[in-house]
């Protein structure tokens, strides 16, 4: 129960890791406040429905993050439900189309700034007055192994996401005097819902089995598994423990192996 007694704020839950990382926090004790967008509020009731089943406490909120004042409102109901915020996962984002930067539309670029790196400082941003207060705090910022490892197709979500590793180091240097820590996870591949499908469907358009692709993906990682979407989870919830009191300012690789930073 690394979270007991502690108020976790996650924004962007989706059916991936979202949603284990929101079981998961309640089952360390956390009492958990999910957001996603105001359209998704049927899917985030479920997920709050779940925990709640589980014997946990957690408030689904309807939030777009590029609204700063819907952002305000998630904490001030956050706070309302809950008394505190002591832990904020940023996981809101957006991915483009996929196309290589020649061919890329770059209203589809600011779009994922808008969501990954923006809606980071507006959700960062609500919780710091809280925060503050106490003196005390953690932010978790989901990055990808992209920001690091080149990866073609991918410049709009993994620019956005870099911009978000420098505002960790930024917010970390800046805000470490209130006792607030900012650390950012730099995600791989994620064996969950939204991968499977996704990796379903480029079997089926390379005219081989799922086994088949998977198996070449497996080799170029290090533990030889892509990494499930709930193991990934345990890290998040790791930092925003207090086993991560003194990690701040850093970037961690949670990838199984598959890209190892210097």
């Amino acid at each position: 129960m690394i979270l007991s007694g502690k108020t976790v704020m996650i924004s962007g839950v989706g059916p991936g890791m979202g949603r284990k990382l929101a079981l998961l926090a309640a089952a360390e004790g956390a009492k958990v406040a999910i957001g996603s967008l105001p359209s998704e509020q049927a899917f985030i009731d479920g997920v709050a429905a779940e925990v709640k089943a589980a014997g946990g406490e957690c408030i689904a909120v309807g939030c777009d993050v590029t609204d700063q004042a819907q952002c305000h409102a998630f904490a001030a109901a956050t706070i309302d439900a809950f008394g505190t915020i002591d832990g904020l996962v940023n996981s809101a984002y957006v991915h483009g189309g996929w196309d290589l930067f020649e061919d890329a539309d770059l209203d589809v670029w600011r779009r994922a700034f808008e969501v990954t790196f923006w809606g980071a400082l507006h959700m960062t941003k609500a919780v710091l007055p809280e925060m503050k207060r106490r003196r005390a705090g953690a932010v978790v910022n989901i990055s990808t192994q992209g920001t690091v490892r080149a990866l073609p197709r991918q410049g709009d979500y993994a620019c956005a996401k870099a911009a978000l590793n420098a505002a960790t180091r930024t917010c970390a240097r800046e805000l470490g005097e209130y006792g607030i820590r900012f650390v950012a996870t730099r995600m791989g591949r994620l064996w969950g819902v939204p991968y499977q499908v996704a990796m379903a469907e480029r079997a089926k358009q390379q005219g081989i089995t799922l086994d088949q692709l998977l198996d070449g993906v497996r080799a170029g990682i290090a533990l030889g598994v892509i990494p499930p979407d709930e193991e990934c989870a345990k890290g998040v919830v790791m930092f925003l423990s207090d086993y991560a009191s003194m990690i701040t300012g850093a970037g961690i690789d949670i990838n199984g192996g598959e890209y190892m930073s210097p």
